[in-house]
């Protein structure tokens, strides 16, 4: 299968690139490729050299609904003209209280209510917030291979980049990380039923030697893991963990942050497990369509825990943000696009299953609706992880139109916008078809000397 070659000219996107690096930090952002993004509509991007891609990452899963969807841009709009910003700090906006309200009856169960802040980041400081006012105790349990944000809070509660920590020790105390359950990294002949054991069991060692049960406050977990590769816990794990919580006094919190809002097919990844309810959870990026806004949403009586000024932003709930994120909550149901995430996303499973037919390289593929994760190694027997090859495999599909990443070095990020269409899935996997064939006959070269990904 063999695509039109594109031949994408770079001049003004480097240009402006060399510019930028005099003053913009570069701890700020993670290097891939030169692009600079003029503007997007749907899933089509335009570079500053008129070029058109076809985007598979959806601004790292912020822009479920759509680039520039029509709907979102009225509201922000409409709200634009009437009230840009006042602090809810103080006082009180329509569009907050009315996302509050939707918010909170969006998760099933107990009577919930929401905390709204800038970014995900803050979401999780949130969560540390009121699993310790709640419960009075100190430690909190996150994940190897996670990622929860950028704050002190938040990049404490991360596990997925030693840059994340490097340099910037001493970080926040009472935060203790136990390993995430791969399942493509089994034993032989293990099942699932065996891998769910053996990671409860390393999840359960803390808690066996150093750290009492009754001290800690809160687990929180993403159900599938975004930056640490688009991996799903296995349902037998998440049941043992969830219980273990509740049997110790411990609150179960999620991170919705990448994988909410309808990603996955459902509205929140962690009902792709049964009889889960969470006490506390984290929601942002494609939450208002990848404007600055982020919710905690949590137990009504955990949520009454802390008083003010405990969690307040001068620029929290802003009123355009809020705006926009009803908006994308009417996209998300009115336009089907949770149904549409599972019947598009079982199509790409199927494609990249037919790929790995005929690439060794393609070692794993996960994928829960339109969320995937195509894990590239030098061999299935091994399964050592290929990142020389992955960056291959990105580059030689942004020289062809298509945008996408890595995470982990070796795992292919797909995360379209929930909106692609099926000719336009059809043509981006099509490209990374090519884009295997090439980096394995060695055709693809990369001009750059520098770290490619995470």
């Amino acid at each position: 299968m063999t695509t039109q070659k594109v031949d994408h000219d770079h001049e003004v996107d480097h240009r402006l690139i060399v510019q930028e690096n005099k003053y913009y930090a570069k701890s700020s952002r993670i290097n891939y490729y030169d692009l600079v993004i003029e503007s997007a509509h749907n899933a089509t991007l335009v570079d500053a050299d008129g070029n058109e891609y076809i985007d598979l990452l959806a601004s790292a899963s912020a822009i479920n609904v759509g680039h520039t969807n029509e709907k979102v841009v009225q509201a922000i709009q409409e709200q634009a003209e009437k009230l840009i910003h006042y602090t809810p700090a103080y006082f009180h906006h329509r569009p907050g209280q009315q996302l509050a309200e939707r918010l909170a009856k969006l998760v099933p169960g107990a009577e919930k209510q929401v905390a709204f802040s800038n970014s995900g980041s803050e979401a999780n400081d949130a969560i540390i917030k009121f699993a310790r006012a709640y419960t009075g105790r100190p430690y909190i349990v996150s994940f190897m291979d996670s990622y929860h944000g950028s704050t002190y809070g938040s990049m404490t509660l991360s596990g997925v980049s030693l840059n994340m920590a490097r340099k910037m020790g001493p970080l926040l105390p009472g935060v203790v990380h136990v390993p995430y359950p791969d399942l493509y990294r089994r034993y032989e002949n293990e099942t699932e039923h065996d891998v769910a054991l053996r990671y409860f069991d390393e999840f359960k060692q803390p808690f066996e030697s150093f750290l009492p049960a009754d001290e800690v406050a809160c687990v929180l977990i993403e159900p599938i893991q975004g930056d640490g590769g688009i991996r799903k816990a296995p349902e037998e794990f998440m049941q043992l963990v969830y219980d273990f919580c509740h049997q110790n006094g411990i609150l179960f919190a999620v991170d919705e942050i990448n994988q909410g809002m309808g990603r996955t097919g459902k509205m929140w990844s962690y009902q792709q497990f049964k009889d889960i309810e969470p006490d506390l959870m984290s929601v942002g990026k494609s939450l208002a369509s990848g404007m600055p806004l982020s919710a905690t949403i949590g137990k009504k009586e955990i949520m009454q825990s802390l008083d003010s000024p405990a969690h307040v932003f001068t620029t929290a709930g802003n009123p355009i943000c809020c705006a926009a994120s009803m908006a994308t909550l009417d996209v998300l149901e009115e336009e089907q696009l949770m149904e549409k995430s599972n019947v598009e996303g079982a199509y790409a499973e199927e494609r990249f299953l037919e790929m790995q037919k005929h690439y060794p390289e393609i070692g794993d593929v996960r994928m829960y609706g339109l969320d995937g994760g195509i894990e590239l190694v030098k061999d299935r027997q091994t399964k050592t992880p290929d990142p020389d090859f992955a960056n291959k495999v990105i580059y030689y599909a942004f020289q062809h139109g298509v945008v996408m990443i890595t995470l982990k070095g070796n795992i292919l990020r797909f995360q379209p916008p929930l909106v692609i269409t099926h000719d336009e899935l059809d043509k981006a996997l099509n490209v990374l078809d090519d884009a295997f064939a090439a980096a394995e006959n060695n055709q693809v070269i990369i001009p750059s000397n520098e770290k490619i990904g995470w």
